[in-house]
């Protein structure tokens, strides 16, 4: 069975919200850095580390 990475990553985060619970301006602030890095100079850099 192959699960799409969008779908994977929507019930993780849900999950992850309904049992952990974390405060709304934590999660505002990781979406909203994670999209800003993935447009920025920096984004070969990172993508060099992660892989």
């Amino acid at each position: 069975m192959q699960v799409p990475l969008w779908l994977a990553l929507l019930v993780v985060g849900y999950l992850g919200v309904k049992l952990i619970r974390p405060p709304a301006w934590l999660i505002v602030v990781l979406l909203l850095g994670g999209f800003l890095l993935a447009d920025s100079v920096l984004a070969p850099a990172i993508n060099t580390l992660v892989k």
